[in-house]
């Protein structure tokens, strides 16, 4: 049942591939799934309580990886379609959802794939999908500093109680490449020049095709940073200071665990990297989060709003926060 309730992710990609079939205002749909019908759905299907990990693995492996190999697609698809048929007005709303779809898809999967054996085929299809978003320092910054710094200071992913998400986005990306590029200088410069070459390469076919992968790409980038925004907002640890469950995020909420792959179980995935999103579990001394994340990505569009939020949370969880 549990892995049944994770086939409701695939949803998204589903609906941006449907969308570009059908055209027109269609390719509006998981836009409209993602910002207004999810967050309806969160309140509608609330929190869990707690979860225990799952020892079966098979079935939730085929649905990761469905979503990993549904991101070239739907962006090859919609470059297909726009430099055979040309870029009419609404394929924006196209270009946006499968920008929604490569983020909800593409990099919460290589989130997760990154963390498998390197090399390995799962590995390198995180690799794959890290690319369709031009993004492809993102593992060595992951793996080897996020996780090493998460909820510090010296963390660029992690963000301080009152800073806003624009604010964060302006500070958090450079410094995270850089932090890549420090960690893993061969590497990192590969990578530029492998995303470099297939813009050139995009650009070439067409003005358009370059365009809208582009934006794609920075839609799916924007919602990655939110998300790391969320995760440790207003948390910290000292430099010297062990890392517990405190330090991190928990949501219960099941529409978002389910179409997000259990990404809201942040604690667990921190306190052991190595474990598959199935056998993630929740901590009853990890600060609990009232909202889902796809409620809470409308808080974060206004920083005062936000603010407001994450005080009462802070708040609310004062006595774990403390702890």
């Amino acid at each position: 049942m549990r892995a049944a309730a994770h086939l409701l992710g695939l949803l998204t990609p589903l609906s941006a591939a449907l969308g570009l079939y059908l055209g027109g205002w269609w390719m509006a749909m998981t836009i409209f799934l993602l910002l207004g019908l999810y967050p309806i759905m969160e309140f509608i299907f609330g929190e869990s309580g707690p979860v225990e990990p799952n020892t079966e693995g098979f079935a939730f492996d085929v649905i990761i990886h469905l979503h990993a190999f549904a991101v070239p697609l739907n962006i090859g698809y919609l470059l297909y379609l726009i430099s055979e048929f040309g870029f009419s007005n609404l394929m924006w709303l196209g270009v946006i959802s499968v920008g929604f779809s490569s983020a909800t898809s593409g990099i919460v999967t290589a989130h997760e794939l990154g963390h498998r054996r390197p090399k390995s085929f799962s590995w390198w299809l995180a690799r794959l999908d890290l690319l369709c978003v031009n993004y492809l320092h993102f593992t060595v910054e992951h793996n080897y500093t996020h996780h090493k710094h998460w909820a510090r200071e010296n963390d660029p992913t992690s963000s301080e109680l009152g800073r806003g998400l624009y604010v964060h986005l302006i500070n958090t990306i450079p410094r995270q490449i850089n932090g890549a590029y420090r960690t893993k200088p061969k590497e990192i410069i590969f990578g530029f020049v492998l995303q470099f070459a297939l813009l050139i390469g995009l650009f070439w076919i067409s003005k358009y095709v370059f365009a809208a992968f582009v934006i794609q790409a920075a839609f799916a980038i924007f919602l990655l940073e939110f998300t790391n925004y969320l995760q440790h907002h207003g948390l910290s640890r000292g430099l010297d200071e062990r890392a517990e469950a405190k330090h991190a995020w928990e949501s219960r909420n099941r529409w978002s665990r389910w179409t997000l792959m259990e990404l809201p179980l942040h604690p667990a995935h921190h306190l052991k990297a190595s474990l598959p999103y199935q056998k993630l579990a929740t901590y009853d001394d990890a600060p609990q989060l009232k909202y889902g994340y796809y409620t809470l990505f409308w808080f974060s569009l206004f920083p005062p709003l936000w603010h407001r939020v994450m005080a009462a949370e802070i708040a609310r969880n004062s006595q774990l926060i403390s702890a």
